[in-house]
């Protein structure tokens, strides 16, 4: 059931941004059901991050980098039904929607140990909380290219984590939301 007051903190916490950056989630079509239905309904401003044609079953798998109004009503949507669910990261940049959605294609691969591709989940929050924290200064900046800062559910869903890199390093925030139900 939506916490109207989460979901309220939640998005003043996402869309409090320096001028010049744009809210934008990459969400996971395998952990979503309908989700393509679910853009098309409500009018979110979606491209895949797939290359190439592909079958109706890798749309509805694949992930999607969504531009977030801060009263839209997919973001209404993704914020009330997905928050908790791991469906996904929020991120925010200055950069053009084609440098962006370039940069994060290439996070998409990586290389096993026997030099075979693999796909990199860096879009569920559980990986990129396990992951960041590892990395060090070039793979941080290779990560973030044009991401001014990486935003995700913390394993505790009342908690916002920022992340953010800075001349010190990676910097994390642990940002607490509002609940108006004092469930988790």
């Amino acid at each position: 059931m939506p916490d109207p007051e989460r979901t309220n903190s939640l998005r003043q916490r996402l869309f409090s941004v320096p001028e010049g950056q744009a809210v934008l989630a990459v969400i996971d079509g395998a952990s979503i059901p309908g989700l393509r239905q679910q853009m098309g309904q409500l009018a979110a401003h979606a491209v895949c991050l797939l290359p190439g044609e592909l079958s109706a079953e890798l749309q509805d798998a694949a992930p999607y980098l969504v531009r977030l109004e801060a009263e839209g009503q997919f973001t209404t949507w993704l914020l009330e039904a997905g928050w908790g669910r791991h469906w996904g990261v929020y991120l925010t940049s200055g950069a053009n929607e084609r440098a962006l959605r370039q940069h994060l294609r290439g996070l998409l691969t990586v290389y096993g140990p026997d030099g075979r591709p693999l796909l990199f989940r860096f879009y569920d929050p559980r990986v990129l909380r396990a992951y960041l924290p590892t990395c060090v200064e070039d793979e941080l900046e290779a990560v973030f290219g044009p991401v001014a800062r990486l935003l995700l559910e913390g394993e505790d869903p009342a908690v916002l984590l920022r992340y953010e890199l800075k001349d010190s390093g990676l910097v994390v925030s642990e940002l607490p939301l509002a609940s108006g139900s004092g469930r988790r």
